[in-house]
């Protein structure tokens, strides 16, 4: 009998025994949980402060936001001092990503306009874009001309790669010919190019099914339809014989250490201060000389041109061409978007 009872006992030790060792081990397994989400807080937390500390050269303040955007404020400049020029970084903006253009962005998001890094194809490295997210919204900035502070007079590597300043809103830049091309690689897109003229008048033009091949073809330029107000610069306009020699449609990329324009008497892009998909030479120019003013005077016609809407002899004050997929624009509109 005595045997029995302490048998007895002696289970009921156990059995406890045993079960608080499972509650103590359900703890245990919390306390872990709770440990490994600390950690990826802290290493968040310490990729933001390596990131801050790398590019405390180049940027004077940063300013966390709450969807773990970098937002760069741009050092203030006077008008008539030019920063340093630098090639466009492949980082900034958001640290996780998940689009391949702006359009992507908008429609998960439907953040403001600024500057974002986008993953166009899963072999590419992200690279920082410029989205307008105004107009429709889903816009990628690929260029734009606003103050004459960037030399668009460069070789082949530079507009291969991409080149600017890449701070502010009103900044100037090339986005590289190569990140050009990856976005327009897949489907169909659609151009918008805004014009500004020196009093303030402002003017687009739209082609549908833009694309751009890649380097083995000298990033040649192909369109479809035209539409918009500033008149079809781009096909050279309304003249037949014009569009003979200064249609850019089927054009390879030509810049001064690279000619591959059809004008055999010299390099359109020496002549014309600016890589562009010349043919003998233009009807549009909009990465040519930077003149003050609007009307100009020089050996050539080489300003940021386009030809039908301010004629060859005016060079335009601001210019933006940007990009977003086709099937985005029929279910927004037309993204006409303001003229004045």
């Amino acid at each position: 009998m005595v045997m029995s009872q302490l048998v007895f006992i002696l289970m009921f030790h156990a059995l406890t025994f045993l079960q608080i060792s499972a509650e103590e081990e359900c703890e245990t397994f919390e306390v872990i949980l709770k440990l490994k989400e600390e950690i990826r807080k802290l290493n968040n937390k310490l990729l933001i402060g390596e990131w801050k500390v790398m590019h405390l050269r180049n940027y004077r303040r940063f300013k966390l936001v709450p969807n773990l955007e970098l937002s760069l404020e741009p050092k203030k400049t006077s008008e008539n001092i030019t920063e340093p020029e630098t090639t466009l970084p492949s980082i900034g903006g958001s640290l996780l990503i998940h689009d391949k253009d702006c359009s992507e962005l908008y429609d998960r998001l439907k953040p403001a306009s600024g500057f974002y890094r986008i993953k166009p194809k899963a072999s590419l490295e992200p690279f920082l874009v410029y989205c307008d997210m105004e107009d429709g919204g889903g816009w990628t900035e690929i260029q734009k001309r606003i103050n004459g502070k960037v030399d668009f007079d460069r070789k082949w590597e530079d507009y291969k790669n991409g080149f600017g300043h890449f701070q502010s809103s009103k900044d100037e830049f090339w986005l590289g010919n190569d990140h050009i091309h990856a976005l327009l690689s897949d489907g169909e897109n659609v151009m918008k190019i805004e014009l500004m003229d020196w009093k303030g008048k402002r003017s687009y033009a739209i082609y549908d099914n833009f694309r751009v091949s890649d380097e083995k073809d000298k990033y040649r330029l192909h369109y479809g339809m035209y539409s918009g107000q500033a008149g079809d610069a781009l096909s050279g306009g309304a003249n037949m014989v014009e569009q003979w020699s200064a249609s850019h449609n089927g054009m390879q990329f030509s810049t001064q250490d690279q000619d591959h324009d059809r004008y055999l008497q010299g390099n359109c892009a020496v002549e014309n201060k600016g890589g562009w998909w010349y043919n003998r030479c233009h009807a549009a120019n909009l990465n040519g000389r930077f003149y003050r003013g609007g009307e100009y005077k020089a050996k050539y016609d080489n300003g940021v041109v386009w030809s039908t809407w301010r004629g060859l002899w005016y060079s335009l004050r601001h210019t933006t061409m940007k990009v977003r997929p086709s099937v985005y624009m029929d279910n927004i509109g037309s993204g006409g978007g303001p003229t004045e």
